[in-house]
């Protein structure tokens, strides 16, 4: 297994390792000397990420091979960059570089394949287009184009027509730049302009730093964070509980919720 050449096809995902914050810490701390081995265990003992990340992406019909090495790319990158000097979990700072590698091969790679028949039954309807607006002097419906086809003994309806059409226009992709910034490269895609609240990789981030803050909480600031805003428990209902005053859980979810915003 050659890392550097990412090189990981045929490994055996339950024979992943797995390391504990302290033992990256240390790992890290050495690879950043230049200690080799440290740079070539921390990468063996995050590989599980890499997989839990790329299957995210399983329905875009990409190989999983060829995601999990460019997720590993991401990997590589995170390892020789991370700054230990930060007070922040390499996981944390792993993710968003794992993603970002994957959406730039998905970016590069999109490929919309459209079938040889509807090729076939949009590129009848161009020539009939323009067969039509020639004896008519003017733009066709998509009726009369129609009907211009099953007049030629090809079966087809204005549903089919019209998405034969729109199959061969070319697609504005989600990764086209809008904007592109030459003085350092940084460009802008369409993408980041689109909002989807429900499924994002914003929200998805947001979620794992709201987990590891709520990991610097106490038991009892976890516990009363956790009934007040995922159970949707009101103070009073949380006080007679755990036997403090409303007033201690109200104190209480004040200083947590402070906490996690220093975190954050």
């Amino acid at each position: 297994m050659y890392y550097n050449k990412v090189e990981i096809c045929g490994i055996n995902t339950a024979d992943l390792k797995t390391l504990s914050d302290e033992e990256k810490k240390e790992l890290l701390i050495k690879a950043n000397k230049g200690d080799k081995e440290a740079r070539k265990a921390l990468i063996d003992g995050n590989l599980r990420l890499v997989l839990s990340i790329i299957q995210r992406f399983g329905n875009r019909g990409e190989n999983a091979d060829d995601l999990f090495q460019i997720g590993c790319v991401g990997l590589i990158k995170a390892v020789d960059n991370f700054n230990t000097d930060l007070d922040v979990k390499f996981s944390t700072y792993a993710v968003p570089m794992i993603i970002g590698e994957v959406r730039r091969y998905l970016r590069d790679n999109n490929i919309i394949r459209v079938s040889r028949s509807v090729r076939d039954l949009a590129y009848q309807a161009l020539s009939a287009k323009e067969q039509i607006s020639k004896k008519r002097n003017r733009e066709p419906t998509m009726e009369e184009i129609t009907e211009y086809l099953q007049k030629s003994g090809i079966e087809c309806n204005c549903e089919k027509v019209n998405a034969a059409l729109e199959a061969i226009v070319d697609p504005v992709s989600l990764y086209e730049p809008v904007y592109n910034d030459q003085g350092n490269g940084d460009s802008l895609y369409v993408l980041d302009q689109i909002s989807d609240r429900t499924s994002s990789d914003e929200l998805w981030l947001e979620n794992i730093a709201l987990s590891e803050a709520l990991k610097k909480l106490s038991d009892r600031e976890k516990s009363i964070i956790s009934m007040r805003f995922f159970e949707g428990r009101t103070q009073m209902e949380i006080a007679d509980e755990i036997g403090i005053s409303q007033a201690q859980v109200s104190r209480v979810e004040k200083g947590a919720i402070e906490q996690m915003r220093k975190y954050f």
